[in-house]
């Protein structure tokens, strides 16, 4: 039996046990936080400045970073500048202090997914990591759904693929077939390899896959 193509989306398991990135030039602050983080069941990595982080940065790793906003060198909205740039998309917490409050709403409008004010409530800032890392696990499992997809994709012939956007479009087999110039029995053999090679046995499967996949 043919599974159903799901490209939803949902929270799926990750292989790896996600990790929480601390980066914080005050090494109390950092072992505060890794004692908090670890009692409560999540692996920790911390950096004392955001350059000794990028240089051990393992973008496949999952999990979160938690980034202070004032640091020497480079800061926190630098740092999460560097990452969008490299399009390394591990969720970001802004450790802030209140003085450093617009920063972090700065942060959250380049997409951070919360910010932290010292001192910490324990329970906020876990509330605040776990929320991250489910961020990370949604955005994993989706680019390998889209990664999937497109290969998949890959293994159709010019005509099959646009076969595969007209159904994708809505379009009816007589409709498609009009578009290409193809009898509508030809247009249906087509259809028929695209689902054997896509190994999907629906049209809303197909469907699915052609959206994972930005057709």
């Amino acid at each position: 039996m043919i599974p159903v193509w799901a490209c939803s989306g949902d929270v799926a398991v990750m292989s790896e046990k996600p990790t929480v990135v601390v980066v914080d030039d005050d090494a109390a602050v950092r072992e505060s936080l890794r004692w908090l983080i670890e009692a409560n069941g999540l692996s920790v990595d911390t950096h004392a400045s955001a350059e000794e982080f990028l240089e051990h940065l393992d973008s496949a790793r999952p999990g979160c970073l938690l980034v202070d906003v004032r640091m020497p060198g480079m800061d926190g909205l630098t740092l999460q500048q560097q990452l969008r740039e490299r399009r390394i998309g591990l969720p970001v917490i802004i450790i802030t202090g209140h003085a450093d409050v617009p920063m972090a709403i700065k942060a959250m409008k380049a997409d951070a997914v919360d910010f932290v004010e010292k001192p910490f409530d324990d329970d906020a800032l876990l509330d605040a990591i776990r929320r991250a890392i489910d961020v990370d696990r949604t955005e994993r499992t989706r680019a390998e759904e889209r990664a999937n997809a497109l290969v998949r994709i890959s293994r159709l012939s010019p005509r099959e693929r646009q076969v595969l956007e007209l159904v994708a479009q809505g379009r009816s087999n007589r409709e498609a077939a009009e578009s290409l110039g193809i009898a509508e029995k030809t247009l249906e053999v087509h259809r028929a390899n695209v689902r054997r090679k896509l190994e999907v046995s629906t049209l809303a499967d197909l469907v699915r896959m052609a959206m994972c996949a930005g057709l």
